[in-house]
């Protein structure tokens, strides 16, 4: 099998380390880029052109989204395999929209994580199994998602907020100014029918994206 050449995009430098040590154990992968920040994952894509990203998306700035989705723009052929810490259905569902070609938790065994690059790699798309099932299980039940409605930057605002980061906690973080996550904060409000950050967050428990 020819070498895979992949790029690490994670804001934790221990995380990538120990990816790194772990992915390089595979005869077949070699990390060839790191990256701490979605729009370093960007600036560094262009230079190195590898053959998978392994992308997490909760990351200062930019964030994973809208980062897979600038590197789609210049590549329509990447190979974006997510990682993230997210267990629920809406975020895969998100990166998957974006053109991310698989989606992993961080729980997932390090023998899947090599084998979801090598299949993401091939060409295939990967999705973790537990994942995949509540995919599927939300679409057969035909339940609309609330936060479908919202476009990438307003669910990464509405997830902050969830969480009770303030305005301006939110613009540092997205390097947005406090402005634009107020008007951010106003279409939420408007589309999810919400009066407050309480209602905000009830909605995010409802949808099975923050714990109780």
């Amino acid at each position: 099998m020819s070498q895979i050449n992949v790029m690490l995009v994670d804001d934790h430098a221990v995380v990538r380390m120990g990816f790194k040590m772990l992915l390089e154990s595979a005869s077949d992968i070699k990390v060839v880029a790191e990256a701490d920040s979605g729009e370093q994952g960007v600036k560094l894509y262009s230079e190195y052109h590898p053959d998978v990203v392994v992308m997490d998306i909760t990351m200062p700035g930019i964030g994973g989204l809208e980062a897979i989705e600038r590197i789609m723009a210049r590549e329509s052929n990447a190979r974006i395999l997510v990682l993230s810490a997210h267990e629920d259905s809406v975020h895969p569902k998100r990166v998957l929209n974006a053109g991310a070609m698989g989606y992993l938790t961080k729980r997932s065994a390090a023998e899947e994580l090599i084998k979801a690059i090598r299949t993401v790699a091939s060409g295939k798309r990967y999705l973790e199994a537990s994942v995949a099932q509540q995919m599927a299980i939300q679409q057969l039940s035909g339940e609309q998602n609330p936060v479908d409605v919202l476009s990438d930057r307003e669910f990464e605002v509405f997830m902050a907020l969830a969480k009770g980061k303030t305005t301006n906690e939110i613009a540092e973080t997205l390097c947005l100014s406090p402005r634009t996550v107020g008007t951010h904060l106003y279409n939420i409000k408007q589309k999810l029918n919400a009066n407050n950050s309480a209602e905000i967050a009830l909605i995010a428990m409802r949808s099975g994206l923050i714990d109780p």
